[in-house]
């Protein structure tokens, strides 16, 4: 339930009806913005009469939440949500533009590609240390290792550093290393994982799963959330068809559905889209052109010999120049890289 106070409205007020309410057992998360005050009110209202409410002075409105996600709700929260991942922005004017490599190898790789990057305006580094693999016989990272050369690239050129977490067990070291902990697609619905991940205070970037709905995507987010931490950066990543042409099919549409239903910011991901590098660009330009607020683009400096996902990876001079066009599609829709 939605409560939207009038315009200058005492803060007393405000205060008197989240006693009343505490008193009945509901949660709150209150909104102070420049012209009103909302108060989003989280448990089981159906039997709670409005009325009691409605009869302030104070009390611009009532309105219930049709959607079962609260926290991730536009309607608790107006304003789209800036998440600060030290020091990057994400969600305001400027997009972000996280690329890198999909598996981390060596020193020099992670050197060469960030610095690379960085130089055509990326702002955040990726790669993966920890891989989920369809096959257990596939390259499955180099763990702890590769997390330490990633930390060291990304402080070596300014960046923040962004990577999977695979399991509970590594919070702890995530916390302490990782600058934006990125869900994979596989663990959109690994709740334990989202509840334990609620209790930090680390952004963290969440992909869809594979076949999962919209609203499935944003409770996972509200998962993350009721658990305290509403520092959440949703990824669309491509969603499993029935075509078998492209790796996945990426979902644009879901970028402008997202943003009418939650304030979190959505990012996208045309890499792991569509598989191919020579799809990555126009899907990157589509991606900005629809309303992201940023992009995922897989960067190596030697995709013919990559130890993972080389097919779908750009060489640094060709995310150069797609750099370049995008700061003219963004100029178009309003934006900044």
């Amino acid at each position: 339930m939605i409560i939207v106070l009038k315009p200058g409205a005492p803060e007393a007020e405000s205060k008197k009806l989240k006693e009343m309410l505490l008193r009945e057992g509901f949660q709150i998360n209150e909104i102070v913005g420049v012209n009103m005050t909302i108060l989003g009110v989280i448990g089981d209202t159906s039997a709670f009469d409005p009325k009691r409410i409605t009869v302030n002075d104070y009390v611009e409105k009532v309105m219930r939440v049709q959607e079962p996600f609260k926290r991730a709700n536009r309607m608790f929260h107006p304003e789209n949500s800036i998440i600060d991942v030290s020091g990057v922005k994400v969600g305001g004017k400027k997009l972000v533009v996280i690329a890198g490599p999909c598996s981390i190898e060596t020193d020099e790789q992670m050197n060469s590609v960030a610095a690379s990057v960085k130089a055509a305006g990326a702002t955040m580094l990726r790669g993966g240390a920890f891989k989920p693999r369809t096959s257990p016989y596939s390259f499955q990272g180099l763990k702890e290792k590769g997390l330490g050369m990633l930390r060291a690239a990304g402080e070596a050129n300014g960046l923040p550093i962004v990577t999977e977490i695979m399991s509970a067990d590594k919070i702890e070291k995530f916390v302490e290393d990782v600058d934006l902990i990125q869900v994979g697609a596989r663990n959109m619905q690994n709740f334990e994982l989202l509840k334990e991940l609620g209790k930090t205070k680390v952004p963290i970037l969440l992909k869809r799963g594979l076949a999962a709905t919209i609203e499935e995507w944003i409770m996972s987010a509200e998962y993350i959330m009721s658990g305290g931490n509403e520092n959440v950066i949703l990824c669309e990543r491509g969603i499993r068809t029935y075509e078998t042409y492209t790796r996945n099919t990426l979902d644009l549409s879901a970028i402008p559905a997202v943003k009418k239903l939650s304030h979190l910011p959505v990012i996208v991901d045309p890499s792991h889209a569509a598989g191919m590098w020579w799809m990555v660009e126009p899907l990157a330009k589509a991606a900005v052109a629809v309303g992201a607020d940023g992009l995922m683009i897989e960067v190596h400096n030697d995709p013919e010999n990559a130890w993972c996902d080389g097919a779908q990876s750009l060489k640094p001079e060709r995310f150069a120049s797609l750099m370049d066009d995008l700061r003219g599609i963004a100029k178009i829709v309003g934006r900044e890289i």
